[in-house]
C-alpha cells in the first residue's frame, strides 16, 4: 500500500531549511566540532536552553546532519566538512543569501509563477541593480572555490604567458581571481553591478592581485566591455535568461575574445531528460520562480547557443559538484 510519507515530508521541508539555519545561527557544528557532545555542554557554549538545544540536535540527527549516540551528539562526515567553522570548505555562509525573504517570499507566489510562466515584476531577481546580489557576493563565494579551482586546471594558463581575462557578473570576483593568483601575468576585467564589484575589489585586494585587477560596473548587456580577450568567463549567468538572449549575449562576448580565444561557461546542467542529476534538474523550478524566463539548459541546448553565437569547438566537464564547464573557441 503506498504511503503518505513523501507528501508529508515535502510539506514540512520548511521546517528542514529553518533547523539548519538555526544551527548554523548558534554554531552548533562547530561547538560539537570543539568537543561539547552533549545537550547541557552545547547549550552552555551557544547561549540557548538545554531543551531546545536537544530538541534541535534531535531533528538534526533525524535529517542525518547528526549522529546521536546515547544523550551525545557527534558530526558525521558532511557536517565536519561543510557546517564547521574549523573546516576550511565552511558553507554555513550560504543560508545568509538562500533563505534570504525576498527568495523565499518567490515560493509562496509559486503558483502565480506557474500560471504566469515566470517571476512577477516585484520578485524578479535580475531586476537592474537587485541588492540580492551583494549578498551573493558576500555569502556564496565558499561554494564556488572548487568550481574555481577546476577552470583554472582546465585552462591550464601558462604562468608567464600575459593573459586577458573579462569575467562577466564577477560577483565576489573568486573565478577571476582565481586564474590571476595561479598567472602573475593574468590580466582581470570585472563586470557587474557597482556595489557588487566593491565585494570583488575586496577579495582581489585581500588575494593580493588588486593591481591586476579592473572593474567596469554597469549591465553587461549594454556597456562596451572591450576586445582582445583570451578568456571570458561566463559563470552562473545564462540560467537567469531565456535562449535567445543568451545567444544575443554570447555573440556579444564572441566579438570581445581575440581569434582563438576562450570562453569559458559554468553552469547547472540537466540531463536531456531534464529529471536528473537531481540539483541540475530542480534549478529550473529556481528560475520559474525567480526570473521572468530563466532555465537550467541542457548540454545540447548550451551547444546550440554558443553554435549560434559562432564558437566552435564545445566541450562539456563535470565537477565535482552539482555543476559542469563548457568551454568553446572563437
Amino acid at each position: 500500500m503506498p504511503s503518505p510519507d513523501i507528501v508529508f515530508s515535502t510539506l514540512f521541508g520548511y521546517q528542514r531549511s529553518a533547523a539548519l539555519n538555526s544551527a548554523i545561527d548558534i554554531e552548533i557544528f562547530t561547538i560539537i566540532d570543539q568537543g561539547a557532545q552533549t545537550p547541557a555542554e552545547i547549550a552552555t557554549r551557544c547561549s540557548a536552553s538545554e531543551r531546545g538545544v536537544r530538541i534541535l540536535c534531535d531533528y538534526l540527527s533525524v535529517m542525518g546532519l547528526l549522529e546521536k549516540v546515547g544523550t551525545t551528539y557527534r558530526l558525521v562526515p558532511e557536517s565536519a566538512m561543510f557546517l564547521s567553522k574549523r573546516s576550511p570548505a565552511y558553507l554555513g555562509t550560504t543560508a545568509r543569501f538562500l533563505l534570504r525573504p525576498e527568495l523565499k517570499r518567490n515560493f509562496d507566489r509559486l503558483t502565480e509563477a506557474v500560471r504566469r510562466g515566470g517571476v512577477a515584476p516585484e520578485g524578479n531577481t535580475v531586476a537592474d541593480e537587485n541588492p540580492i546580489w551583494v549578498e551573493f557576493a558576500r555569502s556564496m563565494m565558499p561554494m564556488m572555490m572548487p568550481a574555481a579551482q577546476g577552470i583554472v586546471d582546465l585552462l591550464a594558463p601558462a604562468p608567464l604567458d600575459s593573459l586577458k581575462v573579462l569575467d562577466v557578473a564577477a560577483s565576489h570576483g573568486l573565478f577571476g581571481i582565481t586564474i590571476a593568483r595561479r598567472n602573475p601575468r593574468a590580466e582581470i576585467v570585472a563586470v557587474d553591478w557597482k556595489q557588487v564589484l566593491a565585494v570583488a575589489e575586496e577579495n582581489a585586494r585581500a588575494a593580493g592581485v588588486q593591481d591586476r585587477y579592473r572593474t567596469l560596473p554597469g549591465d553587461v548587456f549594454k556597456v562596451d566591455v572591450g576586445t582582445g580577450y583570451d578568456v571570458v568567463l561566463v559563470t552562473n549567468f545564462l540560467h537567469h535568461f531565456d535562449q535567445h538572449t543568451c545567444t544575443r549575449f554570447l555573440q556579444k562576448m564572441n566579438a570581445a575574445l581575440k581569434a582563438g580565444g576562450k570562453i569559458v561557461i559554468l553552469e547547472f546542467v540537466p540531463n536531456p531528460d531534464r529529471v536528473s542529476p537531481p540539483i541540475p534538474a530542480g534549478f529550473s523550478l529556481t528560475m520559474l520562480a525567480g526570473t521572468p524566463s530563466g532555465d537550467a539548459y541542457t548540454f545540447a541546448e548550451l551547444r546550440q547557443q554558443l553554435q549560434d553565437a559562432g564558437f566552435s569547438n564545445i566541450s562539456a566537464h563535470p565537477l565535482p559538484t552539482p555543476q559542469t564547464v563548457l568551454l568553446a573557441q572563437k
